[in-house]
Formats: C-alpha cells, structure tokens, sequence
C-alpha cells in the first residue's frame, strides 16, 4: 500500500457551494471530487479524478467525464460484472458498514476491486481495522468517509498506515485545503552536523528532564536538546541495554529543564515545559525525523554534566546532562556514546538551526546566548 494518501472530496450535497468546493479543490491539488450528476463533473480538468457515484436506479450507461464509477453492489450490482457490460469504463464498489454481513461484505470488497469506497456507521476505528487487515496483500484503493478534517488524520494511522485515501463532504469552503494539509503533512530530514567536543564539566545539582513518549524509538533515534536555540545535541533514547536496569525505549534522558528542544520542525520548546500530549521531534542519526505524542515528563534533581562543543562553522554548542554514565549522546554513524566518558576531541552528531527564538517560533532579532 502506499505511502502517499489520497484526498478526495464530496460535492453531492453541497448545493451552492458546490462550484466553490471544485475550484478550491483544483487548486489545492486534491485526487478526485466525488458528484452524484454526471453535469457536475464535466467542467473538471483531467487533474483531477472525477468520481461518478450514481442514485439509486439501473445504470444506463451514460457516465459522462466520470474516470470512476462507483456503485453500490446491492442496488448497481458488482463492478467486475458492469465492467464488462460497460467496457471502456472503470468501477468501484461503495460499501457501508453497519453490521457484520456489511463488515464481511466490506472484506471482499477491498480484496476484489480495484477501488473500494468505505463509510462506518459506528464511531469506532475497530470495524476498519479489520478491513485493512483484509485487505493486507491486495492492491486496490481503499477510500474511507471522515466526518472532519480531524478524523481523517486519525484514520490515516489505523494499523499504522491507513487506508488509501480519505473523503470529506466539506461543510465550507477552505476545508479541503485543510484535508490537503492535514494529509500530506510529513516530517521532512534535518541537516545534522559533526560537532567537536571541546570541554566537560561537573556543574553541581539541578534538576534534569527524562522525556517519556508515546513511541517505541529507535537505537539510534532520540531528541536534539541544546542550551541554545541555535545549537542542539542528538541526546540518544534509552533503548540500549543497562547493567543494573532495563531499557525504557519510550524515554530519552535529555537534559537540564531549562534546555531547548525541537516541538516540531519550526518550533522550539523548553523541556521545562512539555506536558502529556504535546509534541517533541525524534530524530535518527540520519537526520529523519517524526513527531512522537509525549506522555509525560519526569523531573528530578540530579549531578549535571555540561557538555561544550564546536560546529566547524565555529557555531559554539552546549547540552547540560545528568552527570551519569549511562546517559548517551549519539556520535557519526550511530554510534552511542557514555556522556560522562566523552573527551575533547570527541565527535558527536548535533543540528544548528541557526536563527533566533521568541516563545519558540523562529524570528529574525539580534540575540545573544552565553
């Protein structure tokens, strides 16, 4: 299934709005728009898939611009059947789920035709779940109804990956560049750097964060953590094995509380001030990132470490860490490195986002941190 999800809207019921709703659709990019009159479809460019999803009543034939037809195999009967009464004209099956003959009736759907166009009746994701299960080796599209914009960035990871694509009968306008955004929202790589170690230092007690999240992170996975905005260090998840503990390979053991984080691409955080639910930026030793759920912050007093280092551009780097040897920070290649065995000389991995900060947000402003 790939990666790459569809937008689709729904203009059946939108009345007037219904010429704003395809402009804005076009113009944001969007798969297909979705229309019960073969009329409303005419005018579209070929940009666009043009989606025919007839009434109820014995198809004739006549589907206009439509590039899909999508029928209902209890009232249209099979798409393979009216593929070959129809040639020349592709089809697909919408199936509402209510119950489980309808659930069943949705599983063969999804592994038979080649676009499958969903609607669950109750507000659960479970029913869905079993059609994307059912539909794990096959190569159909399979398209579900949200009610909002929000839904559809729930469904999209149901089972992790989702359906193909999503539907939403927008209530206004600008709610399908919303969809758009909502789905084609993806967590782009960062330019990671080498920095040199220059000094280690015992800086007394203070009080540290260990930011717990929501995620399995990955051995060479953690979060960028720096006392200045404008140089982080790649503090390691604690996913590696202890002698004296096991792992927490949802936690990284990240710093002093007053220490930067990245929240997300642009934004910034203080890790004094992540709560459950908000958002930090995990990244991998080769700068890919995701956003991870964090699902709460453990602050405690403990021995810190300050850890000083250089960027060849001369971009001095600091991160104050729990002074305890099985806090790691990661270095070239993955490697994973004691905090308290780092020496000058030292090469570790960091990122330099390189413009200033106010309340998080990136700005252009003279500021100066020591």
């Amino acid at each position: 299934m790939s990666d790459t999800k569809q937008c689709w809207i729904d203009v059946r019921g939108a009345g007037e709005l219904k010429a704003a709703l395809c402009q804005e659709a076009i113009h944001h990019g969007l798969d297909a728009i979705v229309a019960a009159d073969q009329a409303d479809l005419a005018g579209l460019p070929p940009t666009v898939t043009r989606v025919l999803m007839p009434p109820v009543g014995e198809l004739d034939g006549e589907f206009g611009a439509a590039d899909l037809v999508v029928v209902d195999p209890a009232v249209h009967g099979e798409p393979a059947t009216l593929a070959g009464k129809f040639p020349g004209h592709r089809f697909g099956a919408f199936v509402e789920v209510t119950d489980p003959d309808s659930l069943a009736a949705a599983c063969d759907s999804v592994r038979r035709d080649p676009c499958t166009v969903l609607s669950f009746r109750d507000p659960t994701n479970i029913p869905l779940e079993i059609v994307l299960a059912a539909a794990a080796d096959a190569h159909g599209l399979i398209v579900n109804t949200v009610a909002c914009v929000e839904d559809a960035t729930v469904n999209l990871s149901v089972l992790e990956h989702g359906p193909g694509g999503v539907l939403l009968a927008p209530a206004a306008p600008g709610e399908a560049g919303r969809l758009k955004e909502a789905v084609g929202r993806r967590s782009p790589g960062l330019e990671l750097v080498e920095l040199t170690v220059t000094g280690i230092s015992h800086v007394g007690t203070g009080e540290r964060a260990c930011v717990d999240t929501c995620t399995y992170l990955g051995k060479d996975e953690g979060i960028l953590v720096g006392s200045r905005s404008k140089g982080m260090v790649l503090c390691v998840s604690e996913t590696h094995p202890l002698p004296y503990m096991p792992t927490r390979p949802f936690r990284v053991n990240a710093g002093a509380i007053m220490s930067y984080t990245l929240a997300d691409h642009e934004h910034t955080r203080y890790l004094s001030e992540l709560r459950a639910g908000a958002t930090v930026l995990a990244v991998g030793a080769d700068g890919r990132t995701r956003t991870v759920t964090v699902g709460r912050v453990k602050i405690e007093t403990r021995p810190l470490l300050s850890i000083d280092a250089v960027a060849e551009s001369g971009e001095p780097v600091n991160v104050i860490v729990q002074d305890d040897w099985h806090v790691r920070i990661l270095g070239p290649g993955g490697a994973v490195l004691n905090s308290t065995a780092l020496k000058p000389g030292d090469r570790i991995l960091g990122h330099l986002p390189r413009r200033e900060r106010h309340v998080g947000y990136p700005i252009d402003e003279l500021c100066h941190e020591q």
